[in-house]
């Protein structure tokens, strides 16, 4: 259940903190005074579609913060342990901020979240019905989503199962569609491929050879300066006047001087090493000297080949490894498009398969839907015979799609939607004699708010949210109906904490909790309040609903009798 809702800088509202607690709290005030503009905080709690319009003139952004108890068994907590969003107490709090851009942030427990995220959250902590709901009670296509929510997990599971499939085969008719439509294109594509593999193979590539290349063509480019540096370094270790002798010199000298004194002995052994190293250097000079031999020939076939090769790299990839790659890929799919006549053999039978196997299941999926519309028709029937509509007559119409995924199986043709084989469709008789007729072609402003607060109250069972709100869900009723839609409330209120906007004085004196909103100005900027009544102001309020203008002590009266018929009065 929500426990606490703080409101700043939003619409109308300057600041505003407000504590609920369980049973039937309902919102009562002037037009205009700012009872749906608390919805529409809460609204926003539950990942509802922000806008700066909601920022109050003047302020910076609009802040909502709301406070939710649950239980160690609540659905949210699965959800949060998945985003990894830490909960303690049991208590989750999600706070929506909107600044003067239009800009929104996500808060659940201090952590920042996405909307879609906050909207997950939201979602199974909040269900707020309100006069948009009326107008989907008059969509056919979200009746079998009623229906669906009614039946509960079974169901479910089915529907899961048979979507699974439904996807499935969509993918294997567009890739069938795909491999047949483009049969011409593939043909094409085949032969280019083939061209092209046939010119990488016939080029022999191997990864490193290119840069082998380059290192052998520029040694050749470059041999006659190679050559002369060659010849220079060995003149100069072995030539006339050469430093090889001079230090050869130098080595006998030193020899000669460490026999005489023994510290020199480390010197002389250094230099003597070096020496023969020199000698040993200067030999594979002479050695490279006598390998040079300068080819044009080898050179003018290096340039061919690496002309070759940087071909294939500016063709097929930027280096060789991206050439082989590539040919390695295009010949895996030439086999593929070589065997198309396989694939698309392949994807028959899978299709086949996979129809069979989604006609199972949405055979299985219709006759669960069937058996839970059979019995949703008699609970809303019952229902509505407690909100005065005991003679009319409701039914659930099934009818077969006629467009969507044709699957043949062996004995039959049969048409798919993602949501199953059929549309499912409400159905209405509201008078003994009368046919039954679409629901949303007969029933009056009245009757669909009765209906769907019998809705209401046989999904409340289902529910897996915290808290239900309505705004004003009574609108078009009065007098006895009025009666037994609070009581209808009433009972919900019992299963789950309900929260109520309402004109209907027969629903505010059941209530558990009354708060009384109203505007007021302050320096010249207007601003919304919230007051919880006590017994006394009560019934000044009851009264104000029920004369609609000057309260008199006859309407007093008659509030006082309300409130105390409230009190006794045994709800079911």
């Amino acid at each position: 259940m929500i426990e606490e809702l703080t409101i700043r800088n939003f619409a109308i509202i300057d600041e505003l903190s407000l504590s609920f607690s369980t049973g039937l709290t309902v919102l009562t005030g002037e037009t205009g005074a700012g009872k749906s503009i608390i919805i529409d905080a809460l609204g926003l709690l539950a990942g509802g579609r922000s806008s700066v319009d909601f920022v109050r003139y003047g302020s910076q952004k609009a802040e909502i913060e709301g406070l939710f108890r649950v239980t160690k068994y609540h659905p949210v907590i699965d959800i949060l342990d998945e985003a990894g969003i830490s909960i303690e107490d049991e208590m989750v709090i999600i706070k929506r901020e909107i600044n003067d851009k239009g800009k929104s942030t996500c808060r659940v427990n201090g952590q920042l979240v996405t909307l879609t995220m906050q909207r997950a959250v939201g979602q199974t902590l909040i269900d707020i019905h309100g006069q948009h709901e009326h107008q989907e009670l008059l969509q056919m296509d979200k009746h079998s989503h009623m229906i669906d929510t009614y039946a509960g997990g079974d169901l479910q599971a089915t529907k899961d199962l048979y979507q699974q499939s439904f996807r499935e085969l969509q993918e294997i008719q567009a890739d069938l569609k795909r491999l047949r439509d483009n049969d011409r294109e593939n043909v094409q594509r085949l032969d280019l491929i083939q061209y092209q593999l046939e010119e990488i193979q016939n080029a022999n590539v191997n990864g490193s050879e290119d840069e082998e290349l380059e290192r052998e063509r520029f040694k050749l480019a470059n041999m006659e300066k190679l050559f002369s540096q060659l010849q220079q370094a060995f003149e100069s270790l072995y030539g006339e006047s050469s430093g090889l002798e001079s230090i050869r010199e130098a080595m006998i000298s030193l020899n000669e001087a460490a026999a005489i004194d023994k510290e020199l002995s480390e010197l002389d052994e250094s230099l003597s090493s070096n020496f023969y190293l020199l000698e040993e250097v200067t030999f594979a000079l002479r050695d490279h000297l006598e390998q040079l031999d300068f080819d044009p020939e080898r050179l003018n076939e290096i340039t061919i080949r690496l002309d070759e090769l940087n071909q294939l790299k500016r063709k097929y990839g930027s280096t060789l490894q991206d050439v082989i790659e590539y040919a390695k890929n295009i010949e895996d799919e030439s086999q593929e498009l070589m065997h198309l006549d396989e694939r698309i053999s392949q994807y028959e039978t899978r299709l086949k398969e996979v129809g069979i196997q989604a006609v199972h299941l949405v055979k299985e999926l219709s006759t669960k839907r069937k058996n839970a519309a059979t019995q949703l028709s008699s609970a809303i029937e019952k229902e509505l015979q407690d909100l005065y509509m005991e003679k009319t007559t409701f039914s659930v119409q099934c009818k077969n799609h006629s467009r969507g995924l044709t699957v043949q199986t062996d004995d039959q043709e049969v048409v798919l939607s993602e949501d199953g084989a059929e549309r499912l469709e409400f159905y209405l008789s509201p008078n003994p004699g009368e046919p039954e007729k679409s629901l949303a072609k007969v029933a009056s402003g009245g009757e669909i708010s009765r209906i769907m607060l019998a809705l209401k109250r046989i999904l409340t069972n289902q529910s897996e949210r915290t808290s239900l709100i309505f705004d004003e869900v009574d609108t078009g009723v009065s007098g006895r109906v009025a009666q037994a839609i609070g009581e209808k409330i009433y009972a919900i209120s019992s299963q789950s904490q309900v929260l109520c906007i309402t004109h209907l004085p027969q629903v505010a004196a059941l209530a558990t909790t009354h708060l009384y909103i109203q505007k007021q100005e302050d320096e010249g900027r207007v601003s919304t309040s919230v007051t919880e009544l006590n017994n006394r102001s009560r019934v000044n309020e009851i009264a104000r609903m029920l004369s609609g203008a000057e309260v008199t002590k006859k309407t007093k009266e008659s509030a006082e009798e309300l409130l105390q018929f409230a009190r006794t009065h045994s709800v079911s």
